[in-house]
């Protein structure tokens, strides 16, 4: 059994709805106390308190508070779950010299929602045999209509409820068996921004064009920013506050629009990255893909680089790559990362295997051996030609091995856990 994801939008009644803004109010301060708590521990006691320490006083707090035993408690053992794998990746950090990004208290518009554990505990999802639409009934809330489907139906594991702006989904965890198909060829893909992606094979070379998907709408976003800022000086000026200052009518609404256009954005890029990798996933049965570090790629350069990172980012190449290996597995495919700082794509000819050092601004590729093509072309070709030689005269399972050093040939390339964090 494979874990996937399935994101249900819910279309709460105006009293579910209500009822949703109250759980979501008391799984926020529970959050809240709890870390409170915590730090108190510490701070007097020099006690480091831990997750079972925490759902013992929750039992407490239940007995002596109507707001959180009207709630499931298994949820609210999720939200602990969650504040607890918040101060273990702090410390994992601390121990790596990293920023530590202490866990902060939340106030209710940056907490996103909650989760529960057990399907029929708190939660239980109600649909027909392909699981389109339905009802979701959650505990306090009733039975909430949705619509939405997986690709592939299966058994309801976990659930979580999110909020984004002012729209309510459900993203619940199925037990099921995808299957997808394959193509024959194999090929060498370099993702980049000029083009969204170059493909080589054997035959030749094709481009994915960048639908830059951002820079359309990037004026509207802009002018809305302006006018929220506007409106945001004038109700600091007229309540003397720079903090907690009431909100106008017309300024939530121009929090609600520039929420819909960074929505649209979204849902666009999200659109396009499964469509271009299922496509590749069909006509493939194995891609060299190129190692990417977008946070290195997009960590420097200020000012002067802005526009650049922000394509970066627009493009999604990370995005890309995981969308890519989860399919290909689902096809029994290859879509495998190649060695960046061995093989180095973009200086090295595919022709003759000379490395020599490009400019970004550099965008065609001229060798003295005769070879000439564009960059992203090039770096394709150094991409299957490096495919190849791994996968030459060895069986599959050799090669993964060897491209994946230390890898379990019984586990996935990616992760494939996606249940709502255990409690337990």
């Amino acid at each position: 059994m494979i874990q996937r994801k399935a994101t249900y939008r819910l279309y709460p009644t105006a009293e579910q709805l209500a009822a949703l803004e109250h759980q979501l109010w008391v799984h926020c301060l529970l959050w809240n106390e709890a870390l409170a708590e915590r730090r108190w521990a510490w701070s007097e006691r020099q006690e480091s308190l831990g997750f079972s320490a925490q759902c013992k006083r929750l039992t407490e707090w239940r007995s002596q508070s109507k707001l959180l035993s009207g709630l499931n408690a298994q949820s609210e053992q999720v939200t602990l779950k969650r504040l607890d794998l918040a101060f273990q990746h702090f410390f994992r950090r601390v121990k790596q010299g990293e920023t530590p990004g202490f866990p902060r208290f939340k106030s209710l518009h940056r907490f996103k929602g909650w989760g529960y554990k057990t399907h029929g505990d708190g939660w239980r999802l109600l649909t027909n045999e392909q699981m389109q639409h339905g009802t979701l009934r959650l505990s306090g809330v009733g039975a909430v209509a949705v619509r939405g489907r997986p690709r592939t139906p299966g058994t309801p594991k976990t659930c979580e409820i999110i909020k984004r702006g002012d729209r309510w989904y459900a993203s619940i965890t199925l037990n099921c068996e995808p299957v997808r198909e394959c193509g024959e060829k194999m090929g060498g893909l370099d993702w980049g921004l000029e083009t969204f992606a170059t493909v080589a094979t054997a035959q030749g070379a094709e481009t994915i064009d960048n639908p830059r998907h951002l820079a359309g709408t990037l004026d509207a976003i802009r002018g809305v920013q302006r006018e929220i800022s506007r409106k945001e000086e004038a109700a600091k000026k007229a309540s003397g506050r720079s903090r907690g200052f009431p909100i106008s009518n017309r300024l939530r609404k121009a929090y609600d629009e520039l929420r819909r256009l960074h929505r649209k954005v979204a849902n666009q890029r999200h659109d396009f990255l499964h469509q271009v990798s299922a496509r590749l996933i069909k006509e493939f049965s194995a891609l060299g893909l190129e190692a990417l570090s977008i946070r290195n790629m997009t960590a420097k350069g200020g000012q002067h680089k802005r526009g650049l990172n922000r394509g970066i980012l627009d493009a999604a190449g990370g995005a890309f790559h995981q969308l890519l290996g989860y399919k290909a597995e689902e096809a029994g495919a290859w879509a495998v990362e190649a060695p960046t700082r061995q093989i180095k794509p973009s200086q090295t000819c595919h022709a003759c295997g000379q490395q020599e050092k490009k400019p970004l601004g550099q965008r065609w590729h001229s060798c003295p051996c005769g070879a000439s093509c564009s960059r992203d072309e090039n770096a394709a070709r150094v991409l299957l030609a490096w495919l190849e030689r791994s996968l030459s005269g060895r069986e599959p399972a050799d090669a993964w091995r060897e491209v994946r050093p230390g890898h379990p040939l019984d586990e996935s390339a990616l992760p494939s856990k996606r249940e709502t964090h255990a409690i337990a």
